[in-house]
C-alpha cells in the first residue's frame, strides 16, 4: 500500500509540475473546501473543549454531572451536520460551497433569511489564497504538503485564539511534535535546529510572563502562547526566533495601540497574542531566509 501511495504522489507531482495551471488550481479549490471545515473548528473545538472541562472537572470533585444540554453532549467535528442556528434548517450540498453558497444565498439562510455571517466567506477565502502563497512559493514539493497544514493550522488556531483567546493544547502541541518530526528528514530545518527551537521558543515567552508578573503583579500571556512559539520554534528552527518574536510584537504593538485609538477595545482588556505568532511564524516559514539575507545585507 505504501508503495501504491508513493506511485501516486510520484505521479502527481509530473503532473503538477507540466501544469502549473492545475497544481495552483486544485490548491485554491482544496484550500476553499479546508477553509470551510476550519470554521467548523474554530466554532465547535472550543465548546467541546468547555464540555469536557465541565464533565472532568465534576468527576473529579465527586460531583454530581453538570446539566449540559444534549446538543453539546454529541457534538464533534464530523457531526452533527452543518445548520442554522437560528432556525435548525440543515444545510444541503449546494448551500456548503465555499464563497459561492455565500454569494448565491445572498449572506442569508435559504429557510428564515437570518442573516450569515462574513466570517464564513472570509476565512474559506483566506485558506484558500494563503494556499496558493505557499504553493507558489516552495513549488510541487514534500515542503509544500507540510507548509499547507502548517497554515491551515495556523489559521484554525487563529480563530479560536479571536474568539475565544484560548490556544488549545489539542492543536499546539501535535503541531509542536509534528514540527520535530519533519526535522528527522530536514524538510525546514535539522533535528538539532529543531528542538532548541521548541526549548527556546516556551523559554522565552515563559520567562517573560514570570518577569512580567513579577514586575506587575499580573499574568501579561496565556500558557497557550508559550506553547505556540514552541511549535513555531520547531518548526522553522531556532534561528528564525529573533524575527518571529520581532515581527508578531511589532504587529501586535501596532494593532492593540490601533483598537485602542478608535475604541475597538478598551485599556484593561486582554489582546490574543496567538494570531500575530501564527502571522509572523508563517512568514518566517516561507520567507524567513529572504529577510535574514535582506537584514544582514543591510547591517553590512
Amino acid at each position: 500500500m505504501f508503495e501504491n501511495i508513493t506511485s501516486l504522489f510520484e505521479n502527481l507531482s509530473i503532473i503538477f509540475q507540466s501544469s502549473p495551471w492545475l497544481f495552483y488550481t486544485s490548491t485554491l479549490f482544496f484550500g476553499l473546501c479546508v477553509g470551510s471545515f476550519l470554521n467548523v473548528v474554530a466554532y465547535r473545538l472550543p465548546l467541546m473543549l468547555e464540555r469536557d472541562w465541565k464533565l472532568e472537572c465534576h468527576e473529579f470533585l465527586e460531583l454530581k454531572p453538570p446539566e449540559i444540554d444534549d446538543s453539546l453532549l454529541s457534538i464533534n467535528l464530523s457531526t452533527p451536520a452543518s445548520a442554522c442556528p437560528n432556525c435548525g434548517h440543515k444545510l444541503r450540498v449546494w448551500e456548503n460551497i465555499p464563497v459561492l453558497s455565500y454569494l448565491f444565498l445572498r449572506a442569508k439562510c435559504s429557510s428564515c433569511a437570518t442573516a450569515i455571517s462574513i466570517q464564513y466567506p472570509v476565512v474559506e477565502l483566506l485558506t484558500g489564497l494563503a494556499s496558493v502563497v505557499v504553493a507558489y512559493t516552495l513549488g510541487v514539493t514534500l515542503q509544500t504538503l507540510a507548509a499547507l497544514f502548517f497554515t491551515w493550522v495556523l489559521i484554525a488556531l487563529t480563530l479560536i485564539d479571536i474568539k475565544k483567546q484560548l490556544l488549545p493544547d489539542n492543536i499546539t502541541l501535535p503541531l509542536l511534535w509534528l514540527g520535530i518530526f519533519l526535522s528527522f528528514y530536514e524538510v525546514f530545518t535539522d533535528l538539532k535546529s529543531s528542538v532548541i527551537g521548541a526549548i527556546a521558543g516556551y523559554l522565552i515567552l515563559w520567562s517573560v510572563y514570570q518577569l512580567f508578573k513579577l514586575i506587575t503583579k499580573k499574568e501579561g500571556m496565556g500558557f497557550g502562547d508559550f506553547k505556540l512559539l514552541a511549535a513555531l520554534g520547531a518548526w522553522v528552527g531556532f534561528s528564525y526566533l529573533p524575527q518571529i518574536i520581532f515581527m508578531s510584537s511589532i504587529v501586535g504593538s501596532i494593532m492593540g495601540i490601533s483598537m485602542l485609538v478608535i475604541g475597538k477595545t478598551k485599556k484593561q482588556q486582554p489582546i490574543p497574542f496567538g494570531p500575530y505568532l501564527a502571522i509572523a511564524g508563517w512568514i518566517a516559514l516561507l520567507w524567513g531566509d529572504t529577510i535574514n539575507a535582506t537584514y544582514l545585507s543591510f547591517l553590512s
